[in-house]
């Protein structure tokens, strides 16, 4: 655990994510910064919705899922499960 005070200092909270290196002098522990590879747009993520769904009730409660978000089902190109 890291003291509260270096966790201050250093602009971190209690789970905040680090880097560990070993060093010759012992373990240099310092702030990690953690970015999304990719964001998805609300389309997108109908998309993935509505494509993943692995039968009829699924995709149902997907396209529900898809209204939620303020989009129509009919307007996300996507594939329907067989």
């Amino acid at each position: 655990m890291i003291p509260a005070r270096f966790r201050k200092r250093f602009g971190m909270s209690e789970g905040s994510l680090v880097i560990a290196e070993e060093t010759g002098d012992g373990i240099l522990i310092r702030p990690a910064v953690a970015l999304a590879v990719e964001t998805y747009t609300p389309s997108r993520v109908a998309e993935f919705l509505l494509t993943n769904a692995v039968d009829a009730e699924d995709y149902a409660a997907a396209e529900q899922d898809v209204r939620q978000m303020g989009l129509d089902p009919a307007a996300i190109p996507h594939q329907k499960p067989a």
